[in-house]
């Protein structure tokens, strides 16, 4: 499978901002065919993908509302009527809620293995496809340990051994299908504001001088790993990016 996003159809869930956003606009400027945007929040979505539109032409970047834990069948039916061939699947969408172990394992994880089990069959030469790539969000969450977001931590722990599961290179020699993580560390994006510990009436104030600590970066530096590990990665392998600094495989 050639490593170059050149005229690739690039599906994106949680994509219609912040990180998702970003790699969608990366992805164009690197010649994507077209990006599809998918997103529960209607509005952001359709105001990204016209924006998109408007910088890198018509019909370069498409919205489509979705709810990554309910609608795979219905959305990836109308993806794969659309697109004969999808070339890569960015596995984006994720929360960060305390308030609740089970919406976190389901958008975190159950979602992410649907998803990249329902497009990992679509592009498995098997099956008639032709390859293709899935990029899976982790998290310096998926392989460092604090104490402060035990639920998460779990959550990216499991994309990790999903990735390097599903990726192995046994797996990729029989269907083609990459499958590789990025492992962002503290970003400036909106489910890194605001949000509370586990435990918080006892830790938040030791959450937030560990949280002040950390290097931090901006959404364009986890634009610019999606590109670099989509053109560098190896299938099984993940991809830290932390303060800006340059990617190291871990």
């Amino acid at each position: 499978m050639a490593r170059e996003l050149n005229n690739k159809v690039v599906v994106i869930t949680g994509g219609a901002a912040g990180i998702g956003c970003e790699i969608a606009r990366r992805y164009l400027q690197r010649g994507a065919k077209v990006t599809i945007i998918l997103d529960i929040d209607e509005i952001q979505g359709q105001e990204t993908a016209r924006n998109l539109c408007t910088k890198y032409g018509a019909n370069r970047a498409i919205f489509m509302k979705c709810d990554v834990t309910t609608d795979l069948e219905t959305v990836s039916k109308k993806i794969f009527e659309s697109f004969k061939n999808v070339d890569v699947l960015v596995n984006n969408a994720g929360i960060l809620n305390v308030q609740s172990s089970k919406n976190t394992i389901d958008v975190n994880i159950q979602a992410l293995i649907d998803w990249s089990i329902t497009f990992w069959n679509h592009m498995r030469k098997e099956k008639n496809g032709k390859g293709g790539t899935i990029l899976n969000l982790a998290s310096i969450y998926g392989y460092r340990v604090d104490p402060y977001l035990p639920v998460y931590q779990a959550s990216k722990f499991a994309v990790m051994g999903f990735t390097k599961s599903l990726g192995h290179q046994y797996n990729y020699r029989r269907t083609g299908v990459r499958v590789i993580a990025i492992c962002p560390g503290f970003t400036e994006t909106k489910p890194i504001t605001g949000f509370k510990t586990w435990d918080d009436e006892y830790i938040a104030e030791d959450f937030s001088n560990f949280v002040q600590k950390q290097l931090w970066q901006k959404v364009d530096a986890v634009g610019n790993v999606a590109v670099e590990a989509f053109e560098r990665g190896n299938s099984g392998t993940a991809w830290l990016i932390e303060g800006g600094n340059p990617i190291v495989e871990v």
